[in-house]
């Protein structure tokens, strides 16, 4: 699986259509077939959603 934001190919699975991009550090979920949600993590370990929800093309995130 390729990161929706930065197209790396260095993720991992972290649960059930959950995935971490070790280049962006960021989470990612997908939601069905074309449409994904990117997540930070924040220091207490709490997800915060960036952007909203999104389609399968690429946006630049800013932290």
């Amino acid at each position: 699986m390729r990161c929706p934001v930065c197209a790396g190919i260095d993720t991992g699975k972290v649960g059930t259509d959950q995935y971490y991009c070790w280049n962006c550090l960021l989470e990612f979920s997908r939601n069905g077939d074309h449409g994904f949600t990117a997540y930070y993590v924040d220091e207490e370990g709490t997800l915060v959603a960036l952007g909203g929800e999104t389609g399968t093309d690429r946006q630049e995130l800013s932290l």
